[in-house]
């Protein structure tokens, strides 16, 4: 799989330094709940704030991401929980008129099963809606006369994540896979739990940690982070800790999936 960074992308090629001024209006998940051999459809819409006609391509990948900040986006339809083979889209590339909006349009055509075996829990991929630059080898548009074809290039890059939930199946299940007590140099303290969806079912639970002294009396409830989980997908927690009492607490660290999924774990820190 390609491994790179977040979301936000920067290449350097060279070309005329502008930026593809679009923008994706909306949530950047798409989740829908379906049902085996269901199709259903939706669109992402993509803005242009300037005044100059702007071009983008979309393409797909696959997505994972771990713990320690790490996001494969890998060819799609390669990873075992991947629908992109069941997502078709259109158009593929788009010229945006000043100050207007096109729309992608995307269908997903739900299998009854795969190899076989019947389709349960959830399933995503990754539409990319990527810029591209004036007078770029890619461009269809003119390079803007008068400037430079001789620079830096930034290019911004848009992935959407969409999420195919079959209805009524799937199991929550979760590992917790390290924790330590973390001090910053500003002297704040947080307790690092990274946490993996072990599951089929994706899940944005919430997360937090309850400090009980030695006579078993709660010191202190503190809220992590609500994050998206994908199976096969993990999150660091950084729950902050700097306002709780000093002392020695047993730790009980809480990840409810909603319904009757609850997840613990305890573990003894010093603050």
């Amino acid at each position: 799989m390609n491994r790179l960074p977040l979301l936000l992308f920067v290449c350097a090629l060279m070309m005329s330094p502008a930026w593809a001024q679009l923008s994706v209006i909306g949530e950047l998940s798409q989740d829908r709940d379906a049902r085996p051999g269901e199709k259903y459809e939706g669109l992402i819409i993509v803005k242009n704030d300037t005044d100059e006609p702007q071009e983008a391509k979309v393409y797909q990948t696959d997505y994972l991401f771990y713990f320690n900040g790490t996001n494969d986006y890998g060819e799609p339809g390669t990873m075992p929980r991947s629908n992109a083979r069941w997502v078709t889209f259109s158009p593929a590339s788009l010229i945006v008129p000043p100050q207007s909006s096109v729309s992608v349009n995307y269908t997903v055509t739900v299998p009854a099963d795969i190899k076989g075996e019947p389709v349960a829990g959830s399933y995503w991929s990754m539409l990319m809606v990527e810029g591209i630059g004036k007078g770029s080898a890619e461009s269809t548009l003119p390079p803007d006369p008068g400037k430079t074809q001789m620079g830096i290039q930034q290019t911004i890059r848009y992935g959407i994540q969409l999420a195919t939930h079959i209805a009524q199946t799937g199991v929550k299940k979760i590992s917790f896979l390290n924790a330590q007590l973390v001090t910053k140099d500003d002297g704040g303290m947080f307790l690092q739990v990274d946490i993996e969806n072990t599951g089929n079912l994706g899940i944005r639970p919430e997360v937090y940690v309850e400090l009980f002294n030695a006579g078993g009396t709660s010191v202190g409830k503190y809220e992590g982070n609500r994050f998206r989980m994908y199976p096969g997908t993990s999150v660091r927690q950084m729950i902050n800790l700097s306002k709780a009492p000093r002392g020695e607490f047993r730790a009980l660290v809480v990840v409810d999936t909603g319904g009757d999924d609850v997840f613990g774990a305890q573990y003894t820190i010093k603050l």
